[in-house]
């Protein structure tokens, strides 16, 4: 080992940052790092990364810190290097890290796409997108579909969101429903974990992604890399399907590391064409030619759908989205709103007035959030917080645009709606030509990819 090695912090938000060490610092012999810190995720910080993953460098494991605490312990421990980790963050926030780091007499790195991406054995088709909240889930999903009606065993693999004991969520594997209660899933990883499942897609997420594709190639054709945030695939693609999202035109060029994937696409989908305006669609569509001439890009729609819609015509209703696109993802609105408002909702009800505890604090933290309340879910107290909050709002009903089923998991005592969407393409080309031409590349051992081949 090394007598003088470099010391290093990964910024992170438990995720970006743990595969970051896996890949590029577990084994290297000149690279000590001192710490990880965190911020997005509650709860995160004061824990270690566990000697178990950390391996043989590192037997007492890593320290999480707050990112608070970044300035002092660059300082306390004459760190040599910072190294960025999450995703999700416009670019003038990533240079704010820089120039703060920078000043506290460190360098600043990030680290990321290539180095990072693992080969696996068996084809890859990564989803990502430019911003949280653009529709991974829904195209994931369709993609999966195709890929099964094609004869083909999907297996997919999503983004980490390892939120409790890190050393037994090295690798995890969701084929039933039940798993999820085995894991003790939050809110947040049944929301990505459940419509797979249901669908008949088995599903790996955890803390080592080598170790997860090894275990995953063992009963796949394919693997489905399902992305999260705007972050970019772990695994080296054979084909990357993008998405960009109309409602925030020009985010496709100023966020990290949404861009990248906008760079690194063969195929871009641009969603919610339906409830988008039709200048930010040009604005987007432009953007996307400019950047990235080769990519072939489909026209899509996320159309909402409700079971009872009469339910919500001329009610008070609360609306509850996804967590993660109203917090670090900054929709203002989402399928919820858009399902209030189509089905003659007379009111949105504030909840505000009615947060307790850790619901309190997320809006505290991110007040751009209004009159919506987002489905957070990262521990069980949290999970009650949620509860205690929508059954303390004086609503005549909950619109409930969360991709699972919520009332599974909470007792609500008010009438409740639950919000649908899917990915409904428009025209040609379409997701279905692609993939057909990418499975027919599979069998030629070809699986990727010009523009002309995927048309």
């Amino acid at each position: 080992m090394a007598k003088n090695r470099k010391k290093i912090i990964i910024m992170g938000a438990a995720g970006r940052d743990f595969h970051n060490f896996n890949t590029l610092y577990r084994d290297n012999v000149d690279i000590e790092v001192v710490a990880f810190t965190a911020t997005q995720i509650p709860d995160i910080e004061g824990r270690k990364y566990p000697a178990v993953l950390a391996g043989k460098l590192y037997p007492r494991g890593i320290p999480i810190y707050d990112e608070k605490e970044l300035l002092n312990l660059i300082k306390k421990h004459n760190i040599d290097e910072v190294v960025f980790s999450y995703s999700d963050v416009p670019y003038q926030y990533v240079m704010e890290k820089a120039a703060y780091v920078m000043a506290a007499g460190a360098r600043f790195a990030v680290e990321g796409g290539a180095p990072t991406m693992i080969k696996s054995t068996k084809p890859v088709v990564a989803v990502c997108a430019i911003r949280t909240g653009s529709g991974k889930s829904q195209t994931t999903r369709k993609v999966a579909k195709i890929l099964q009606s094609l004869g083909k065993k999907v297996v997919a693999i999503r983004h980490p969101m390892p939120y409790g004991d890190l050393a037994k969520q090295a690798c995890q594997r969701f084929g039933t429903l039940k798993d999820m209660d085995k894991h003790k899933c939050t809110i947040e990883e049944r929301e990505e974990y459940e419509p797979h499942i249901i669908n008949g897609v088995v599903v790996y997420a955890g803390v080592d992604y080598e170790m997860i594709v090894r275990q995953a190639e063992k009963e796949a054709d394919v693997i489905l890399w399902d992305g999260g945030n705007n972050d970019m695939s772990f695994y080296k693609p054979d084909l990357q399907i993008t998405v960009v999202d109309p409602h925030r035109p020009g985010h496709e060029l100023s966020y990290y590391p949404g861009q990248n994937n906008l760079l690194l696409a063969d195929v871009v989908v641009i969603n919610k064409i339906d409830s988008a305006n039709p200048e930010d669609v040009m604005i987007v569509r432009e953007n996307v030619r400019n950047y990235n001439p080769d990519a072939v890009i489909i026209d899509a729609a996320s159309p909402v759908s409700v079971l009872k819609p009469e339910l919500i015509k001329g009610k008070k209703v609360l609306v509850v989205e996804d967590g993660p696109t109203l917090t670090h993802g900054e929709m203002t609105y989402g399928a919820g709103v858009v399902a209030a408002e189509k089905f003659g909702a007379a009111e949105l009800v504030d909840p505000r007035p009615y947060t307790v505890k850790s619901i309190t604090e997320t809006y505290n933290k991110y007040p751009e959030i209004g009159i919506l309340l987002p489905a957070m879910g990262y521990g069980d107290q949290q999970v009650k917080d949620l509860e205690t909050t929508i059954n303390k709002t004086r609503c005549d009903l909950v619109v409930i645009a969360t991709p699972i089923d919520l009332g599974k998991l909470i007792k609500i005592n008010k009438p409740s709606v639950r919000v649908f969407y899917d990915l409904q393409e428009i025209g040609s080309p379409n997701l279905t030509t692609v993939l057909q031409a990418f499975v027919d590349g599979m069998k030629k051992g070809t699986a990727k990819k010009s523009k002309k081949q995927l048309l």
